[in-house]
């Protein structure tokens, strides 16, 4: 037998939209139950948290990333897509936020 490793795991590589669809999904998770994110996504998508921790840290950089969790950062894209994170976790901290205020507004409107 030759020592070549015919049967090494492949990663898999993710679009720059998938990324951002799952990392989506940890906030998502995150934002509704304060945590837990990463382990449900790392469930419903089969990628290791380990992976998703990366791209998290990376600011979900463009290019490819493969479950090994190497990441590259692609210039202008990559610069986008961190605001766009940056925006959607400020607007999901400001939706929890409203919800606070809407469970308050309604109980003093149902005490009148």
């Amino acid at each position: 037998m030759s020592n070549s490793n015919v049967n090494a795991a492949k990663g898999r590589r993710y679009t720059t939209k998938e990324k951002a669809d799952i990392i989506a999904f940890v906030d998502k998770v995150n934002a509704e139950k304060g945590r837990g994110g990463q382990s449900a996504a790392s469930k419903k998508f089969k990628i290791s948290p380990l992976t998703i921790s990366s791209w998290i840290r990376s600011g979900i950089g463009g290019g490819t990333v493969s479950t090994s969790g190497a990441a590259s950062v692609a210039g202008p894209i990559g610069k986008k897509l961190s605001k766009l994170q940056a925006l959607h976790d400020q607007i999901a901290r400001a939706e929890k936020e409203l919800g606070k205020l809407k469970s308050q507004f309604n109980a003093l409107k149902a005490a009148l």
